[in-house]
């Protein structure tokens, strides 16, 4: 009954889709919702989870009260801190797709990802862009590859740390287009920007909101949107696919997830709330560089999580990266 009913409510759904499932009218929360954000404030996640917070607030009837709780592989404190408490409907946790590389990063788990959180609603999709140092003699996918291939072992790129969306992204484009080619990690998606404007690496990928003002100020080059479609706001930015390596495929998403043993019916009313905030905030969502979410329902976000923690654990362990 709860995948049939939470499969109604879909971000950026037509208005039959929105309609109130009968199971959603049962529960409201009777208190301010604690919203855990696994990083520091004013990074993708923090600003996309702002906006839903003050979107749903309407629809729930109480505020979401932004929580950081940075710390930890891929935000494991703020994780563990909703994976831990009570499955009330007061309690919920936004977290990015870094949520799927932590099995690749820490030996000793304090919980299991899958089976003490459950996904609430998949709140939208993150285009990222592949940015080179604009001094190189790089234009096209065509000339990066012939470049790097030219130098094999001899060149770096930037990581925001070891398994972040960056990091993963990176790897995967190594993989993908088989490079002798190696990570360095900063302190966050700024410094690793900053390494390349600097000439310290020769390539990031960045998540398009974060990247566009550097390749519209010509700090960095754009080369590619890294997956098959162009990004409205980088509109002249070719996609993988036009630029040549249809296989890179790798975008960065926002999830938003409750403790397991929720009731079905506050899990049913986060994903209706949710869909209705979505729809409300979708120009400042488009503006933040955030795609409409394109998975709904309980059985469908778990099997995509699912699936993309496989990936992800899979990329890192092809790079050597072990947990601790």
């Amino acid at each position: 009954m709860l995948h049939r009913r939470a499969a109604l409510a879909l971000p950026w759904a037509t208005p039959f889709a929105l309609a109130l499932p009968a199971l959603a009218q049962g529960w409201s929360p009777d208190r301010p919702i604690r919203a855990i954000v696994p990083f520091a404030p004013g990074g993708t996640t923090d600003v996309v989870a702002r906006v839903f917070a003050e979107a749903a607030a309407a629809q729930l009837g109480q505020p979401l009260v932004i929580e950081n709780r940075p710390g930890g592989a891929a935000g494991l404190v703020g994780m563990d801190l909703v994976a831990k408490a009570p499955p009330d409907g007061h309690t919920i946790l936004i977290h990015s797709n870094a949520i799927a590389v932590v099995p690749a990063l820490v030996a000793r788990m304090p919980f299991d990802v899958m089976g003490d959180l459950a996904p609430l609603a998949h709140l939208g999709r993150i285009p990222q862009v592949l940015v080179v140092d604009p001094r190189l003699p790089v234009r096209s996918m065509a000339e990066l590859l012939a470049y790097v291939r030219a130098r094999p072992g001899q060149l770096n790129f930037a990581s925001a740390g070891i398994g972040s969306a960056i990091h993963l992204a990176g790897e995967v484009f190594r993989s993908v287009a088989k490079l002798d080619i190696q990570p360095v990690h900063y302190r966050g998606g700024g410094p690793a920007m900053q390494a390349v404007i600097s000439g310290e690496v020769v390539f990031t990928i960045d998540p398009v909101a974060s990247a566009s003002g550097h390749i519209r100020g010509g700090s960095v080059r754009a080369i590619c949107i890294t997956g098959p479609d162009r990004a409205p706001s980088l509109p002249e930015v070719p996609s993988a696919t036009e630029a040549g390596l249809p296989e890179l495929k790798v975008e960065a998403w926002v999830m938003a997830m409750a403790p397991a043993r929720t009731p079905a019916v506050a899990v049913a009313r986060y994903a209706e709330a949710f869909a209705r905030a979505a729809e409300g905030a979708k120009q400042r969502l488009a503006d933040l560089g955030v795609q409409p979410a394109t998975v709904s329902g309980s059985a469908a976000l778990t099997e995509f999580l699912r699936q993309d923690m496989a990936r992800s654990v899979g990329v890192l362990r092809e790079a050597g990266v072990q947990p601790e």
